[in-house]
């Protein structure tokens, strides 16, 4: 890491950081430290859902489907994205959730970095956040 790069496997390096690979939580120096952006491998069970809705989103958003079947719920609609490569971007205050109807895998991909929108750990589902 000393020299600026990172190299790594998505699945891997997903699973220390519930799915977070690049954003302002990682560690001062680490390459993949930023506030500009976050990016999520998520890989989630059937069923999986996240524990509340955002509220109050200060960010823009891109989630795109790698694999299965995942609902994004937005306020008065409901997306679902079944097919690879499918995809739904939101902004700046527009409240969200999801679920996976099936096991699945999804990249998001969010700005600016910001700290607030976790879960708190009592309430997390399988892998929330």
């Amino acid at each position: 890491m000393g020299d600026g790069v990172y190299v790594g496997n998505a699945g891997r390096d997903a699973a220390l950081d519930r799915g977070w690979l690049l954003g302002h939580f990682k560690d001062e120096g680490d390459p993949r430290r930023s506030d500009a952006v976050e990016i999520k491998w998520g890989v989630h069970p059937r069923g999986d859902k996240r524990a509340q809705w955002v509220r109050g989103e200060e960010r823009t958003a891109l989630l795109v489907l790698i694999s299965g079947r995942f609902r994004v719920e937005l306020p008065g609609r409901s997306v679902l994205l079944e097919r690879q490569g499918d995809y739904v971007v939101w902004g700046h205050g527009v409240d969200h959730s999801w679920a996976a109807e099936e096991e699945s895998v999804v990249l998001t991909v969010r700005w600016p970095s910001v700290p607030g929108y976790a879960v708190p750990q009592e309430e997390r589902t399988a892998s929330s956040a």
